[in-house]
C-alpha cells in the first residue's frame, strides 16, 4: 500500500477515527521531532540546564 492510498483512506475516515490515528502516530512515531529537541529534553530531564538569567549574566564555569 502506498502513502497516497493510506492518505486517501485516512481522509475517508470519520473525524473521531482520524483523531485516533493521529494520536497513534504522535505517540508512536517521533521521526518528526528534531534530534536537537530530543537531546535538549534529555538534558533537561537529567538536570543539565540553567535558567536564562544565569546563562546571560553569570560567567561560564571554567572561564576566567
Amino acid at each position: 500500500m502506498s502513502a497516497t492510498e493510506i492518505i486517501e483512506q485516512f481522509k475517508a475516515l470519520p473525524a473521531s477515527e482520524r483523531a485516533q490515528v493521529a494520536k497513534f502516530v504522535v505517540e508512536n512515531d517521533d521521526s518528526w521531532i528534531p534530534e536537537s529537541f530530543k537531546q535538549g529534553m534529555a538534558d533537561a530531564e537529567a538536570g543539565r540546564f540553567v535558567d536564562l538569567d544565569t546563562a546571560l549574566n553569570e560567567p561560564y564555569p571554567g572561564d576566567k
